[in-house]
C-alpha cells in the first residue's frame, strides 16, 4: 500500500443535523486538495433529513448520498466503508469543519509516514461560541486530559477519535471496522489494529475545527458516556488498563470529601481544587480570552464529574461488555 496511489473516501454519518452537515460540505468543497476522492453521506434514520442538503452539492463534489434505519454512528460507518470505492476511508463526524488543507496534510502525511490508521487533533474555530470554545479547552488542555487528544508530547501509541479518524481498506476489511458498542468504538477499533498489527498515528496538522456539543447538559451526557466506555474497555482489552483512567473519578471523589471537610472547618484539601480552578482560570484566560476561562472552569468540572461517574457506574454495575 506504501507504495499504491492513495484514494480518499470521505465517510460521513449524519443523525438530524443538516445545518451542521451542510458546513462541513462546504468547507470540503473548499479543500485545496488536488487530487480527486468521494464523498459518502450516510443518514441513520433521521428524521430531519440531509437529501435536500446534499443534493446541493452535486455538481461541487463527488458525493453519494445513503439513506438507512438508525442504528448508531458506528454502524453507519462500516456502511460507509462498505460502500466506498476508495483504498483510504476518513472518517469525520457531521459536526466538523474542516480547514482547506486537510486533505493536503494528510496526503502528505501518509506519503512520508504510512500507516493503515490515522487521528488528527481538533481545535476550536474564530466563530465558535465562548461556550464551544470552553468544552474544546476542556477536552484538549493537558491540565485536564493531559493533551491527549492530539499533542504527541502526551502520548505513547495514539489511539485515534472517531471525530477525525483516518483507516485502510485492508485494515477496515481486517478488522471488520467499528464494534456495536455504544461508547468507545473508536477505541475498541484501535485496539483491534493493534492487535492485527497495523499501526496508527498521530498527524499534527490534520486537525478539524470540532464543534461538539452546544450545551453543559449536553456535554455532561457525552462525557459520562465517555466514562461508561472504558471499565468495559478495560475488561475486554485487559493489558490497555492504565491507573490514570481512575483519576477523574478520585477527582470527584476527593472533591466531595473536600465540601465536608470545609463544613467541619478544614480547608487544607479543598484549597487543593480552588488553586486548580485557579490555574485553570488563568491557563484558558491567556489561550481564550477571560470569558472562555471563566467558562471553562465550569466544563472541566462538568467533564470530570461526567467521566467520573460514567467511570464508577460501569465498573461496579457492568457484568459484560458488548
Amino acid at each position: 500500500m506504501q507504495n499504491a496511489i492513495i484514494q480518499f473516501s470521505i465517510i460521513i454519518p449524519v443523525y438530524n443535523r443538516p445545518k451542521e452537515l451542510d458546513e462541513l460540505l462546504a468547507s470540503i468543497v473548499g479543500q485545496n486538495f488536488t487530487h480527486d476522492f468521494e464523498v459518502l453521506v450516510i443518514e441513520d434514520g433521521s428524521v430531519n433529513k440531509s437529501d435536500i442538503v446534499v443534493n446541493s452539492y452535486i455538481s461541487k463534489l463527488n458525493i453519494a448520498y445513503f439513506f438507512k434505519e438508525n442504528s448508531g454512528a458506528g454502524a453507519s460507518r462500516n456502511f460507509g466503508m462498505q460502500k466506498a470505492s476508495g483504498n483510504y476511508f476518513i472518517i469525520l463526524d457531521s459536526d466538523v469543519i474542516l480547514p482547506k488543507q486537510y486533505l493536503t496534510q494528510v496526503h502528505i502525511a501518509l506519503s512520508k509516514n504510512y500507516t493503515d490508521a490515522f487521528g488528527g487533533p481538533d481545535a476550536a474555530h474564530k466563530k465558535f461560541t465562548y461556550l464551544q470554545k470552553a468544552i474544546n479547552y476542556s477536552m484538549t488542555s493537558l491540565l485536564t486530559t493531559g493533551g491527549i487528544r492530539g499533542k504527541k508530547i502526551a502520548i505513547g501509541k495514539f489511539q485515534p477519535r472517531s471525530f477525525n479518524f483516518g483507516i485502510s481498506k485492508l485494515a477496515f476489511i481486517k478488522t471488520a471496522g467499528f464494534s456495536k458498542m455504544k461508547n468507545g468504538e473508536d477505541i475498541d477499533l484501535t485496539f483491534r489494529l493493534w492487535e492485527n498489527n497495523f499501526k496508527t498515528q498521530l498527524i499534527e496538522s490534520a486537525y478539524v475545527y470540532h464543534k461538539r456539543r452546544s450545551s453543559i447538559q449536553q456535554f455532561y451526557k457525552q462525557t459520562f458516556g465517555f466514562g461508561t466506555a472504558r471499565p468495559i474497555l478495560n475488561k475486554k482489552y485487559p493489558s490497555t488498563a492504565k491507573i490514570t483512567y481512575w483519576f477523574p473519578s478520585l477527582f470527584i471523589l476527593g472533591f466531595a470529601v473536600s465540601i465536608i471537610l470545609v463544613l467541619l472547618g478544614n480547608l487544607y484539601l479543598f484549597s487543593f481544587y480552588y488553586l486548580y480552578s485557579i490555574a485553570l482560570l488563568l491557563d484558558a484566560t491567556f489561550k481564550n480570552g477571560f470569558i472562555v476561562g471563566f467558562l471553562a472552569v465550569f466544563t472541566s468540572l462538568t467533564q470530570f464529574i461526567g467521566y467520573g461517574l460514567g467511570f464508577l457506574k460501569s465498573y461496579i454495575f457492568s457484568k459484560q461488555y458488548s
